[in-house]
């Protein structure tokens, strides 16, 4: 762990007691600013770390009416000129209706952007893509072809997705072409490599993030990241960062007053709740859609209940600073900082983060 320069720190820290403050009153007066909407739990591919287990459709996913309503209502009850709409799985693009959905949410006046394996995108789709107003897509690569296609479960899946990157690049449409890369011990390796072939395609950034002890991942611990494998990666995106290259670290994790700023554009907060809320393919309302799903965080459900009630009312779990419940946290002068790390890697059972930084990154 290196020395944090004091001036740094001392600023640092006054950005982040400011932070805290404006955190406090977000938990009473929380602003929707991401609305997820996971059309499907298909997929074509088999990620070994998918935190939702995705591969078939799930049972009593949402019709296209259904999800038409629920854009209607979203927009009677918001200003959706400050939402961005978020559309994920699964794969999205398996579901048959799912133009039916996007343009319809397009005629309405969303902002929207998907996640996606890219596999399905030919220049067709991308056009389609355009014209349903899609703005931004993040497409997730995770190592060179052999391993990508070994952690997906697909064979061609590195040929079919890096096409789809070309096809989105050369419809010359979007406002952001992203691609997400999830590190995990073993293709960490191959980082330098994957950064050459990131710089040769005009993609807008590259986001990095490492693999979380959730969904499939908890069946291959072994390939879970250890602290060396963490400081290496960080210290990647920072070099490359101050090398003005476009790359990012997910909104995972609270990482201490070196690397806070240093790997994203401002400091962490877990959005989960506050800024950001999920509706899922069987109607569910959650937060995050990595959190775990269960009684406590589960919020209610789009066919008995209006979305906005749920978001005014409800959502309590998500607005507090849990450290103030883990025996772990109580004594750490980063709690207010952290409050407990994200809520996709917190043990809902005993009430202690899953995963922390501290030791690792920071003491």
């Amino acid at each position: 762990m290196n020395p944090i320069d004091p001036n740094i720190e001392r600023l640092k820290k006054d950005h982040l007691d400011q932070l805290s403050g404006y955190i406090d009153g977000l938990y009473g007066k929380p602003e929707l600013r991401h609305l997820f909407f996971e059309l499907t739990s298909a997929c074509n591919e088999r990620c070994f770390h998918c935190g939702s287990n995705c591969s078939v459709p799930g049972k009593d996913e949402l019709t296209t009416d259904e999800f038409k309503r629920i854009l209607d209502q979203v927009k009677e009850d918001f200003d959706i000129r400050r939402l961005q709409l978020c559309i994920t799985g699964g794969e999205p693009l398996l579901r048959k209706d799912f133009f039916e959905i996007m343009n319809y949410a397009h005629k309405l006046g969303y902002r929207w952007g998907m996640t996606s394996n890219a596999t399905l995108i030919t220049k067709e789709v991308a056009h389609k893509l355009a014209e349903a107003g899609m703005g931004t897509i993040s497409v997730s690569i995770d190592g060179l072809a052999e391993t990508h296609d070994k952690l997906r479960g697909m064979k061609r899946a590195y040929e079919l997705a890096m096409q789809g990157v070309q096809n989105l690049i050369d419809e010359g449409a979007f406002q952001a072409v992203q691609i997400t890369t999830v590190f995990n011990h073993e293709n960490l390796k191959e980082i330098d490599e994957l950064f050459e072939i990131m710089k040769g395609i005009d993609i807008d950034s590259w986001r990095v993030i490492n693999l979380e002890p959730i969904g499939r991942a908890l069946t291959r611990p072994e390939l879970m990241c250890t602290p060396e494998d963490l400081r290496k990666m960080f210290e990647f995106i920072r070099k490359a960062r101050k090398d003005d290259y476009p790359v990012v670290y997910g909104c995972s994790h609270y990482l201490g007053l070196d690397y806070e700023v240093e790997v994203r554009d401002w400091y962490w907060l877990c959005n989960a709740g506050v800024y950001t809320a999920s509706i899922m393919s069987n109607g569910d309302i959650g937060a995050c859609l990595d959190i775990e799903r269960n009684e406590r965080t589960i919020q209610g459900n789009i066919r008995s209940d209006r979305f906005k009630e749920v978001w005014e009312n409800r959502f309590e779990i998500f607005r507090r600073n849990k450290a103030e419940d883990a025996s772990m946290c109580r004594s750490c002068e980063h709690k207010e900082y952290c409050r407990g790390d994200a809520y996709h890697s917190w043990d809902y059972v005993k009430d202690e983060p899953i995963v922390c930084m501290k030791n690792i990154l920071f003491d």
